[in-house]
């Protein structure tokens, strides 16, 4: 089978160039072969210049943008056609969904780490009540959200009743004691507990050694101590180490937590994709056809986010509910072009998938969360 060709040839893709048989895999050419159809390589003879590969090297800068311009246009203005457009095979004409979905939650995240400065909240590193009111005072002069003001609020209220700190501070002292008076003893008896109370045991003696001792590893406390070396040990370590460096540098570790959010998109989104299956299981799309629909959807919300931010940075001002509600619009309208269903319907499903969404949004923090601080 032969590919023609659709326009003139030019470069080192000129017909006095062609082979005959390809210099890659040695399959036989045809003259009027711009690819090898077994390997997919250039069917050319001649060496590369440095102008041959500059000429490539922006035809495909050129090509890429053309397909993006149109990936964002249909995207933007059309919503559901390009998701139907995608797999019913019109796929060079736009960007790989996967792909593109990436390239925006990795642009997002990176515009949210360098510009939050996240790192100036290591200050206050939470060994003090005045340092976490320091840090809880500082959020809420760089921010209008009411949740925030009001956990201020609650955790002022708590922080300033003398009585409970001092309380706890003796608790404190008197349980750190009792651990540091002989480790190896202690460890011992927690070993005996039940598996929840001996794991919370853990996390409190781990988090004593590594407050009044010099351990830099688990294998530092391992030699020391002479503790057996099993998962759960480790564990409990990891998990310690990582809450104390997380209460001394909170902007260090937001920074590694946000650093993560990318990839944690495409761990979360087949799993929704699952529940959008099941619901939309009389229609003809696979599961396939409907993950492509979430990236296509995904990708969207981080366009109007990175807006949304920049407009927020530029001008102080807060525009995120208005950019939420227009993807809340959005998703509605694609949903029903994309399906093909009917409003009631729609609706009915459109809510469904929007709390399975925010259940499994929250559960995806607090594993993320949770796995932060093991591997802080």
């Amino acid at each position: 089978m032969t590919n023609k060709l659709a326009h003139s040839e030019k470069g080192r893709y000129k017909l006095n160039y062609r082979g005959t048989e390809c210099l890659n895999c040695g399959h036989p050419l045809d003259m009027s072969d711009k690819y090898c159809p077994n390997c997919a390589q250039a069917n050319s003879t001649k060496k590369i210049t440095i102008k041959d590969y500059l000429d490539e090297f922006f035809g495909t800068i050129i090509s890429y943008d053309s397909r993006l311009l149109r990936t964002l246009s249909t995207l933007l203005i059309k919503p559901g056609k390009i998701t139907k457009s995608y797999i019913d095979g019109k796929r060079i004409s736009y960007t790989n969904p996967f792909r593109f979905l990436l390239s925006l939650a990795i642009i997002y995240f990176l515009i949210i780490n360098f510009s939050g400065n996240f790192s100036k909240y290591d200050k206050y590193g939470a060994n003090d009540i005045s340092d976490v009111e320091n840090m809880v005072d500082e959020w809420n002069k760089n921010s209008t959200n009411d949740d925030i003001v009001q956990l201020s609020t609650k955790i002022d209220s708590i922080k300033k009743s003398a009585v409970y700190y001092e309380d706890y501070k003796e608790q404190k002292n008197v349980r750190d004691s009792a651990i540091l008076l002989d480790p190896k003893a202690n460890f011992k008896k927690i070993e005996q507990t039940s598996f929840f109370d001996r794991y919370s045991q853990k996390l409190t003696f781990f988090t004593t050694i590594l407050e009044h001792d010099t351990i830099y590893d688990f294998q530092d406390l391992k030699n020391k101590y002479t503790l057996p070396e099993s998962f759960e040990n480790k564990m409990a370590f990891n998990t310690s180490n990582g809450f104390l460096k997380f209460q001394k540098s909170p902007g260090s570790f937001l920074t590694a937590l946000i650093s993560k959010l990318p990839f944690v998109v495409f761990f979360f989104l087949p799993v929704f994709t699952v529940f959008i299956w099941l619901i939309y299981i009389r229609k003809k799309y696979s599961y396939t056809d409907h993950l492509i629909f979430s990236f296509h959807n995904t990708a969207l919300l981080f366009i109007l986010l990175i807006i949304s931010y920049l407009i927020n940075s530029i001008f102080e001002t807060q525009t995120n509910k208005y950019f939420i509600t227009i993807f809340s619009i959005y998703l509605f309208i694609a949903m029903r072009n994309f399906y093909g269903q009917g409003i009631f319907k729609t609706i009915v499903k459109y809510l469904f998938l929007n709390t399975i969404f925010f259940i499994l949004a929250i559960l995806s923090t607090v594993l993320l969360f949770t796995g932060n601080i093991i591997t802080f």
